[in-house]
């Protein structure tokens, strides 16, 4: 039995009328006739009762109308989901994200994503750049928002955020009352930074800042994730240089102050395997890039 069989069966079970089956088939009756005879035989059934001026299905027709209409409907849906895969608006997409990428550029391209595209499930994951790094090399993640520098020929960056660099500082602290702050006025203050191996060119832009007010800033603590730097400064545990972004997350007990002087410009680049492009990555990048 093949499909072109099934096909024939379900328009002569629709029509009720070899005649017009035939016609609706784009064929002529008589082969339409021996065809159906074919599938009865091979199933060992008759689907059709036949009277010189009727036709009409027996129970085991009508069975197998109901059969082949499901048939028929779950070919049509892959043929959908197959076009659409292939068109990348189904599918899987694993991306991971430093923590300030999320205060900043990636929630909107999620959403407008998700709004083009409901039919690709995201996964996310929150890891450092060299997390992602792994990942991508490991083939457990699709792209990755990390901070550069990313040295591996594997993979390309593309930049799709710079900002620049502003001062935390707890609710209470003096500088607080000034509109904009000078670097060197932050000389003497205990800081709270990352370590360098999180992010190793942001880490240098930060200390590079510091360099230019003529000191090198005293870190007392240590964090790996962008929150936790802040509720630090909540905690008049020090200050701290974030990238502008993070005033997104409104932590109360902080506050934000741009500098006096121009800051390094602080980079998210959007990365990826550059050989291992599905058509549900193409799709992202077209919304994004």
């Amino acid at each position: 039995m093949e499909l072109r069989h099934l096909r024939y069966f379900l328009a002569v079970a629709e029509e009720l009328h070899f005649g017009r089956a035939a016609i609706r088939l784009q064929m002529a009756q008589p082969p339409l006739s021996q065809q159906i005879k074919q599938l009865e035989t091979e199933l060992g059934v008759q689907l059709f009762a036949r009277t010189r001026r009727k036709v009409s299905l027996t129970r085991a027709g009508e069975v197998l109308q109901q059969e082949v209409q499901q048939i028929f409907q779950q070919v049509e849906q892959a043929v959908s989901r197959t076009q659409q895969a292939s068109r990348g608006e189904v599918g899987r997409l694993a991306i991971a994200f430093v923590s300030s990428a999320m205060y900043s550029l990636l929630p909107d391209y999620l959403k407008r994503f998700r709004e083009q595209y409901p039919q690709v499930d995201i996964i996310l994951h929150e890891l450092s750049t060299q997390e992602q790094i792994q990942g991508l090399l490991g083939n457990h993640l699709d792209i990755g928002f990390m901070r550069p520098p990313i040295d591996q020929e594997m993979l390309k960056a593309q930049p799709v955020l710079q900002e620049p660099l502003v001062v935390a500082l707890p609710v209470n602290h003096h500088l607080v009352t000034q509109k904009n702050v000078a670097i060197q006025t932050l000389q003497g203050e205990l800081f709270v930074l990352f370590p360098r191996s999180m992010a190793t060119r942001l880490y240098d832009q930060i200390i590079s800042l510091c360099h230019q007010g003529d000191f090198s800033p005293t870190v007392v603590q240590h964090a790996t994730q962008m929150q936790t730097i802040l509720s630090l400064v909540a905690a008049e545990i020090g200050v701290a240089i974030v990238p502008e972004s993070l005033q997104n997350l409104q932590r109360r007990g902080v506050c934000f102050r741009p500098f006096t002087e121009p800051t390094p410009q602080a980079e998210v680049c959007v990365v990826w395997k550059h050989n291992q492009v599905t058509p549900t990555m193409e799709t992202f990048f077209q919304e994004i890039l």
